[in-house]
């Protein structure tokens, strides 16, 4: 038995896949692809299958992971072929490694953010003040979490962020808090600001990496 870290890409209709669909859509490609999967023992055995951070829905995904444990002879190429031929479409395997790092390593995940609204000196206007509004360190906002809503000052849950205008689009190039612990969504970050100054904008949200706490790439 032998674990292995599929990372897979979400986009296209697949983005507004629920979490439980993913579960079950991951269940029928892997039987597809007849991967020998490692059975927990007891009463009730099942596969191993863990999604260490599920993207919320409605978001693109570049590089998302799910750890599987795996018997048999078969290679990591194997895997990843099998796999890609079983997925529908909007669901790539993009490697499949060996697990580097435990999951509660992850700590923050890089964001793009883009908006697109009706003008361009709209557009210009909500990047300057979101840049504004975040360099002052103070953006609140309620957030749902197991024990209530609460309201949150989000600046403390962003590591980085970048703004720009090019046209009527606006991209934030945003580092923020992801984790079993402590997390935000980059859906409550974009909402915000447009709240803040009330706009409206058209918003697509595209994770493309997790990180560790020093800020490297979660492996």
């Amino acid at each position: 038995m032998r674990s292995v870290r599929l990372w897979y890409k979400k986009s296209g209709l697949a983005i507004y896949t629920s979490h439980l669909d993913m579960n079950r859509c991951f269940t029928r490609a892997v039987r597809r692809a007849r991967i020998p999967l490692w059975y927990t023992e007891g009463f009730n055995p099942h596969p191993y299958r863990t999604f260490l951070l599920p993207l919320p829905l409605g978001q693109t995904g570049l590089r998302e992971p799910i750890d599987l444990r795996i018997e048999g002879e078969i290679t990591d190429e194997e895997i990843q072929a099998r796999m890609n031929a079983a997925l529908p479409d909007g669901l790539e395997i993009v490697a499949v490694t060996a697990p580097a790092q435990k999951a509660n390593e992850i700590a923050a995940a890089e964001y793009t953010i883009t908006l697109t609204f009706v003008s361009e000196g709209e557009a210009a206007g909500f990047a300057a003040g979101a840049q504004a509004v975040m360099d002052s360190g103070e953006l609140n906002a309620e957030k749902r979490s197991k024990r209530g809503i609460k309201t949150v000052n989000l600046c403390t849950l962003v590591r980085r962020f970048a703004c720009e205008a090019a046209g009527e689009t606006v991209r934030i190039a945003a580092t923020l808090a992801a984790g079993s612990t402590v997390n935000l969504n980059a859906d409550l970050l974009a909402s915000a600001l447009l709240a803040e100054f009330a706009a409206a904008a058209q918003v697509s949200i595209t994770r493309t990496a997790l990180l560790r706490e020093d800020l490297t790439d979660f492996e």
